[in-house]
Formats: structure tokens, C-alpha cells, sequence
């Protein structure tokens, strides 16, 4: 299911409208305010809300590969964690690092098996706050995409980085929650990366008392919790 925008007169009325033209519940989805509505005077000179509505799970159609489901469980041969294992090697080839690469098969099946990556220099790989382990992740599931041609989602982890930044950002996400529901305060969260985002955003969607949203374009886009109305 592809993202949706949609206007109305507050953030509120089109992010519901969103909603139920989509058949999603907020915590199955990211929401990105990309513009305020404003009231005009006597009727004049007044803007819609812009709102994009983003699903936080991608859907995929039945068949060599659901992307909803573990990459693993591709039936045919030349499986998708097989591919993207050796598209990890290679680039780590090309870029000279010396490491090795084990598949990791997912807890659940609505998970992605994770490619654990193991070296000398992790530093290299993993990048000033995890960025070019979320390029490298990018790249392998680009490539793996091609080669299938259908949608492959696999996760890169460099010396176990990704489940620690995930634990921490579990638990930041929490305390903030907790702080939100004490004083009635939204917070704005500092800028993250797309899968960090989606990590706070999931660790808080069953929440009745607390919804997520997202602000802000590219690297500056931040998370923000807020009490229920």
C-alpha cells in the first residue's frame, strides 16, 4: 500500500480521512505533517492541512515473495537470503573490508531475517550515527530487489549495532511516553533515521493513551509523541 496525502480544514480531519480511506488504525502508520491548516480572516486567506500517511509495514502480492513476511520464505530457487548474503559480500569485497556475514532467520513471520556483519573495523561500516549501515542496507536491498524482481526486505546489522540502537531507542521511547502522559506535553524527539523513526513508532503503536507522528524532510525529520484526543 503506497503512502497517501490528503488535505482538509486540520490535521486531525485529514489524517482521519486518510485513515479510513485506507482501512488503517494510527498505529499501523507513520503520519508526516507537511502543512499547517491556517484559519483566514472572515473567510479569507485561510489554508487546508497537508498531511502524508505513511504505512508502516509495506504490503506485497502473493506469490515468488511476500514482502509482509520473512524473505526466507521464498519457495523457489535461488532464494532472496541467499542473494542478498552474497550482495553483502560483494560490496564488502569491493570495498576491501574483511568480514564475514551470517543470515539470521527472523523470530516471527511478519519479520525480515537480519544479515549479522562481522569484522575487524565495525567503525567503517556502521558509520556517524549508523548512516552507512543504513546505505549499505539500502544497497542490499536494492540490488537483491533487482536480481528477483519483486520486493526483498532484509535487515543489516554490523557487531550487533542495529539491536542495540533498537533497544535504546525501545526504551528512550517509553520514558518519553511516560513523561507525555504525566504532563499532558507533546515532545519532539531529535532527528532520526528512517528505521529508527519506525522503531519508536512501533514500540508505542498499542498504546490507547499515546499516538506518534513524524515532522520535518529529510535528515531533520523527527518523531513526535503526543497524548491522545
Amino acid at each position: 500500500m503506497e503512502a497517501r496525502e490528503v488535505s482538509a480544514k486540520t490535521v486531525e480531519e485529514a489524517v482521519e480521512l486518510a485513515l479510513n480511506e485506507m482501512g488503517l488504525d494510527r498505529s499501523e502508520v507513520e503520519i508526516e505533517v507537511l502543512q499547517e491548516g491556517k484559519r483566514g480572516i472572515l473567510g479569507w486567506g485561510g489554508e487546508e492541512a497537508l498531511v502524508k500517511v505513511i504505512p508502516l509495514t509495506p504490503t506485497g502480492k502473493r506469490g515468488t515473495l511476500d514482502s509482509t513476511r520473512g524473505v526466507g520464505s521464498d519457495t523457489e530457487s535461488g532464494l532472496p537470503d541467499n542473494t542478498a548474503k552474497e550482495v553483502v559480500e560483494q560490496l564488502l569485497s569491493l570495498m576491501q573490508v574483511s568480514a564475514t556475514v551470517e543470515v539470521r532467520q527472523p523470530e516471527d513471520s511478519e519479520s525480515p531475517l537480519t544479515l549479522d556483519i562481522d569484522g575487524d573495523d565495525p567503525g567503517i561500516l556502521i558509520g556517524r550515527r549508523g548512516q552507512s549501515l543504513s546505505a549499505l542496507q539500502y544497497m542490499v536491498n536494492f540490488v537483491a530487489s533487482r536480481k528477483h524482481q519483486s520486493g526483498v526486505r532484509v535487515i543489516v546489522d554490523v557487531a550487533g549495532y542495529r539491536k542495540r540502537r533498537q533497544d535504546e531507542l525501545q526504551n528512550m521511547a517509553l520514558r518519553v511516553a511516560d513523561t507525555v502522559k504525566s504532563n499532558g506535553r507533546s515532545v519532539m524527539l531529535e532527528p532520526m533515521l528512517a528505521w529508527e523513526r519506525r522503531a519508536v513508532h512501533i514500540t508505542l503503536r498499542d498504546s490507547r493513551e499515546i499516538s506518534t507522528g513524524s515532522v520535518g524532510t529529510g535528515d531533520r525529520r523527527k518523531v513526535v509523541i503526543s497524548l491522545n484526543k
